[in-house]
C-alpha cells in the first residue's frame, strides 16, 4: 500500500511535468579546421522541462560526424524523451543508452528543474564567483601565419596551455609552428598540447611521436583513428610522450568493455567529453576505472553552446581536477548564448555580475 501511495505520488507529480526541444544552430566566428574538415556551422538541441513555476534547461551537444548518435532518428528520439517525461530521469537515462547527448541533456535538464537558479546546477565557490578553473587555450589548423596569429591571440589572453590542433595540413609545416613556439618559451612557460583527431596511420605515427616529443609537447590525442586497440595499444607502450585517448572512448557504453578498453590499450590519459560519453554519470564511470589504473584524465567541451559549457565547467569543478581543462570553446561562436561565463587569463569563471540570455 505504501509502495502504491508513492508510486501514484511520483506520477502525479510527473503528470504536472511538461517538456519539450528546440534546435540551435551555432555559427562560428571564423571556419575552424580540424583533420575531418572545415567547420562552420555547429547544431545543437536544447531540452526544457517545465513544472508549476519552475523550469529548468539542459543541452543535447550532438556533433555531426563524431557524435555516435548522429542519427537519422536523433530528434524523433528527442521528441520521444519528451512524450514520456513522465518516467523520470532515471528511466529516461537508460532508454536513451545509444544516445549519449540526449543522456547529457537528460541529467542537466532534471537537475536544473530542481535547483534554485536553473542555470546553477552544482552550487560552489565556481558559482558564486569565488573560484575559477584553468583552461588550456585552442588553436585551429590553417597555414603557418594563420596558426601563429592564433597563437599570438591565445598569448596576450594569459594562457599557459596551449592546444593544438595537427594532422590536416603538411606535418613538417605543423612542426615548424611548434619550432617556432618552443624557441620563443620553454615547457615551463607555455605546455604544448596536440590533438590530431585519428590522422596519423599506425606506421608512421611513431615517428611523428618522436619528432613532437624532441619539442617537449605535454601530449597528445588520438593519434590514430578510434578502434585499432592492437595498433594503439603498442603506441601506448611504445610512446615517447603521453597518448590520451579520446575518439576511442566515443560508443563504449558498458562497464565491463570500458574497463577492457583501459586493459587492453593501457593508454596514459583519457579524455573525457560529457556529450559522448552519456553525460556525468557515464564521464564518472571512465574516472572511476582510469583512477584504479593511474591513468590521467581532464574534461573537455565538444562545442556545446553556453548552455552546456556551463554545466560541464560546474561539474568539473565539483571533481577538484589537476591542470586545464578543455573549456575554453564558449567564444567560438557569433551566435552564442549569452551568460556569465567568463574567460580570463587562460582560466575560466562564472561571473555573476552578468546574467543569461533568454533561450528561445
Amino acid at each position: 500500500a505504501h509502495f502504491y501511495l508513492l508510486y501514484c505520488f511520483l506520477s502525479d507529480n510527473f503528470s504536472k511535468m511538461k517538456a519539450s526541444y528546440s534546435k540551435h544552430i551555432l555559427d562560428f566566428n571564423e571556419p575552424s579546421g580540424t583533420s575531418r574538415g572545415i567547420l562552420r556551422q555547429k547544431e545543437t538541441w536544447f531540452l526544457i522541462l517545465k513544472e508549476n513555476e519552475r523550469w529548468g534547461i539542459g543541452e543535447c551537444g550532438l556533433l555531426k560526424g563524431l557524435s555516435c548518435d548522429d542519427r537519422p532518428d536523433y530528434e524523433e528520439k528527442l521528441k520521444w524523451v519528451c512524450d514520456h517525461i513522465h518516467l523520470g530521469k532515471d528511466v529516461l537515462y537508460k532508454e536513451m543508452r545509444a544516445f549519449p547527448s540526449i543522456q547529457m541533456g537528460i541529467e542537466t535538464t532534471f537537475i536544473s528543474l530542481t535547483s534554485e537558479d536553473p542555470f546553477k546546477l552544482f552550487p560552489s565557490k565556481f558559482t558564486e564567483s569565488e573560484d575559477t578553473l584553468p583552461i588550456n587555450g585552442l588553436m585551429w589548423m590553417g597555414d603557418q601565419s594563420f596558426m601563429m596569429d592564433q597563437f599570438e591571440q591565445k598569448l596576450a589572453a594569459g594562457f599557459k596551455c596551449i592546444k593544438m590542433k595537427v594532422g590536416a595540413i603538411d606535418f613538417k609545416k605543423e612542426l615548424a609552428v611548434l619550432k617556432l613556439i618552443r624557441q620563443r618559451f620553454s615547457k615551463n612557460e607555455i605546455s604544448l598540447r596536440v590533438d590530431a583527431n585519428g590522422a596519423f596511420t599506425p606506421k608512421e605515427a611513431l615517428s611523428k611521436l618522436e619528432d613532437l616529443a624532441a619539442l617537449e609537447i605535454h601530449s597528445i590525442e588520438q593519434p590514430i583513428k578510434s578502434g585499432q586497440w592492437e595498433a594503439m595499444a603498442t603506441l601506448c607502450e611504445n610512446t615517447p610522450l603521453p597518448i590520451a585517448l579520446d575518439e576511442e572512448l566515443i560508443g563504449v557504453f558498458d562497464l565491463e568493455q570500458k574497463k577492457h578498453l583501459l586493459d587492453s590499450i593501457k593508454p596514459q590519459l583519457i579524455i573525457l567529453k560529457p556529450s559522448f560519453i552519456g553525460g556525468f554519470k557515464g564521464s564518472q564511470e571512465w574516472i572511476n576505472l582510469a583512477q584504479r589504473q593511474n591513468i590521467g584524465w581532464w574534461i573537455t567541451s565538444a562545442l556545446e553552446s553556453n548552455v552546456g559549457l556551463n554545466a560541464i565547467s560546474q561539474w568539473t569543478y565539483t571533481l577538484n581536477t589537476n591542470g586545464p581543462q578543455g573549456l575554453g570553446t564558449g567564444s567560438l561562436f557569433t551566435n552564442n548564448v549569452d551568460s556569465p561565463l567568463e574567460v580570463k587569463n587562460g582560466f575560466i569563471g562564472y561571473n555573476n555580475a552578468k546574467i543569461w540570455s533568454k533561450i528561445k
